[in-house]
């Protein structure tokens, strides 16, 4: 049986909006809206969808680098969103995130082995000595070179210094990695490079990851479930062959028809959608998708459909397989 590292359940992150004189709450921008998935201890489960459809915010509300407003995170048997602050800084070195702009998560004023060296002094892992031999040999395992301990952010290129902001999340020996974007900002090039380190790391190191990003060919590379996002709420999760070949949510139907094939020749059938996604601020009522969805029923506009198994360990949120 797979052991579950990491489970979400009924995740929401609101943010107030304020008006008035007095600054008083007027709404709501429900970016997270009522998530729930599981991680098994060893895989990667990809996280995808359009910019602002709440990917970012789940993974920082799962290590409650923002405060989630409701919900449960449980890592290892136990509620991250119930943990005194104390209980939260010894869990966090099990959890660690990378972060999408390599050179703003890096502090410019300190050497590359001073930040690497930092989370071990916060959570109190060896002597001066021991640290600065694995931040030596944290840089090696990661492509670089023991020198570059001395050099700034500011003098490596941009794989190279996400390969840094690699190692920092390395440091502390843990279990999970919320990996946000991490090559989004990269050369094509440098993002396979990039992609490659993370899969020989997870075997190296037996990592859990939860890889958020927009890219659905990266998705597919290197996740082994993936689920899809829509304005703050997961439509659909499989296994990541089985959504890729047989994507049964309309919006995922979409995204999957916008990818470009390797055969020039082969003709695919391109789903436009209409509208504009709506704003988090002012969800649509029922099925948040049904005012761009051409197969979009009366019960989508009032009924909100539930995430359910339509076939073997692959769920969706559609009422046309309710």
């Amino acid at each position: 049986m797979d052991q579950q590292l990491l489970t979400v359940n009924n995740l929401k992150k609101y943010f107030p909006i304020r008006g008035g004189i007095l600054g008083r709450e007027v709404g709501q921008v429900k970016a997270v809206d009522d998530v729930s998935f599981a991680v098994k201890k060893g895989e990667t489960l990809g996280l995808v969808g359009e910019s602002g459809c709440g990917k970012s915010t789940t993974g920082r509300s799962i290590l409650r680098l923002i405060e989630p407003t409701a919900g449960q995170v449980m890592f290892q048997g136990k509620d991250v969103t119930q943990m005194t602050d104390e209980e939260l800084r010894r869990t966090r070195r099990n959890m660690q995130m990378v972060f999408q702009d390599p050179f703003a998560s890096l502090n410019p004023r300190h050497s590359v082995g001073r930040i690497l060296e930092e989370p071990m002094i916060v959570h109190k892992i060896g002597n001066s000595k021991e640290r600065k031999e694995r931040v030596m040999h944290l840089l090696e395992v990661v492509g670089l070179d023991a020198s570059h301990a001395r050099r700034y952010p500011h003098q490596f290129s941009g794989g190279q210094r996400q390969r840094i902001g690699i190692a920092r999340a390395l440091a502390v020996h843990p279990q999970l990695i919320i990996a946000d974007e991490p090559v989004s900002a990269l050369d094509v090039s440098v993002q396979s490079q990039v992609l490659n380190l993370m899969q020989d790391l997870q075997r190296e190191f037996d990592l859990t990851y939860v890889f958020i990003a927009h890219d659905l060919c990266v998705v597919k590379h290197i996740s082994d479930r993936v689920g899809v996002m829509y304005l703050g709420r997961l439509v659909e999760l499989a296994e990541k062959d089985e959504l890729y070949n047989n994507p049964k949510h309309p919006y995922t139907q979409a995204l999957l028809s916008a990818v470009p094939g390797i055969d020039p020749d082969q003709v695919r059938e391109r789903i436009i959608l209409q509208g504009d996604v709506p704003s988090p601020a002012n969800a649509p009522a029922g099925c948040a998708f049904h005012t761009r969805c051409a197969q979009s029923m009366d019960i989508c506009k009032s009924v909100r459909p539930v995430l359910q198994d339509s076939s073997t360990e692959h769920y969706v949120a559609c009422h046309l397989y309710n």
